[in-house]
């Protein structure tokens, strides 16, 4: 029976590995993923609740702060209850379309979530630089039409990505060496050249990351160099902590999504325990520290919180 006789254009399931080679701590594993997804639950909730209660939340950068916790509940309840089936009882096999749609979500909310990001850095660049202009600037009407592109954007760029998958025919063996249904991987399953899928998934992701990555360096460049002309030093240090948590979030996120990326086009050689469990961590660890970061460390948001503890315990 020749190749052709055994392509299909649409297998009913794949099976995901986990991390191949690490299959007996996938229990173990499983753990630390868990809290993770509990912690950004538990915080992306408590954040839209708090700014949608306190009315003096409603300024650009908690909205923008909402938008980003909505984009980190879909990403996290795409992926993490399916990894944990994986991980704690042994369900490898995922139906063909959730898998795409798996795709769809994590690739084109991963890019809503760079999207926001850059709004973020934005909006305190205009704060802190230019503070008179900010109120003037930042209107609801125009808050409401930046989030707008940036969810445009993530779909319309990678819509394409399931409907060119759904249809391209597969005759090997219809396993997924990862822990989620993730676009590279499940392109090497086809039996047929996807060098044009291959380029126009790493030209997407290469573009908006990379004009993403630099709008966000730049306003932060020019908001640190604001922040050291400050006359108080207080001020500074106040500002100067702020900022350094939020750009640790953002290099965390950006260092793991340039690793992966370039594991893609160049790194074939890398250990495949090590490029699954940095994708994993490019995914699950900005989904965890966002809301501590974002959050927690908002004294806004940190006051309404313990107020509203307090209320509850007297």
């Amino acid at each position: 029976m020749g190749p052709a006789s055994k392509s299909q254009t649409s297998p009913n399931t794949f099976l995901l590995m986990g991390i191949p080679g690490l299959e007996h701590l996938h229990v173990w594993i499983g753990i630390p993923f868990c809290s993770m997804y509990v912690v950004a639950l538990v915080g992306n909730v408590t954040i839209l609740a708090v700014v949608r209660a306190e009315r003096s939340l409603h300024e650009p950068m908690f909205l923008f702060l909402c938008m980003l916790s909505v984009t980190d509940l879909v990403l996290s309840a795409s992926t993490l209850p399916r990894m944990l089936c994986l991980f704690w009882l042994g369900a490898h096999d995922i139906a063909f379309d959730a898998c795409l749609t798996q795709m769809f979500f994590i690739h084109s909310f991963t890019a809503m979530e760079s999207g926001f990001f850059l709004a973020m850095a934005i909006d305190r660049f205009v704060a802190i630089c230019h503070p008179l202009r900010h109120t003037t600037i930042f209107t609801h009407a125009r808050i409401a039409k930046m989030g707008a592109s940036v969810i445009l954007r993530g779909v319309a760029f990678f819509s394409p990505h399931p409907i060119l998958l759904k249809h391209l025919p597969y005759c090997r063996k219809q396993i997924i060496a990862h822990t989620y249904c993730e676009l590279m991987a499940v392109v090497k399953l086809a039996c047929v050249d996807t060098g044009s899928t291959k380029r126009y998934s790493l030209s997407v992701a290469s573009v908006i990351g990379s004009c993403d990555g630099f709008l966000i360096t730049v306003s932060y460049v020019l908001i640190l160099r604001a922040v050291f002309r400050l006359p108080s030093r207080e001020a500074s240090l106040k500002a100067l902590g702020t900022c350094g948590s939020h750009v640790c979030v953002i290099l965390v996120f950006y260092t793991t999504a340039v690793f992966t990326f370039l594991t893609h086009c160049f790194g074939h050689s890398v250990v495949p325990q090590i490029h699954i469990f940095i994708a994993n961590m490019y995914l699950l660890v900005p989904l965890f520290l966002n809301p501590i970061v974002y959050g927690i460390r908002t004294k806004k948001i940190r006051d309404h919180v313990l107020s509203s503890l307090r209320v509850r315990i007297a």
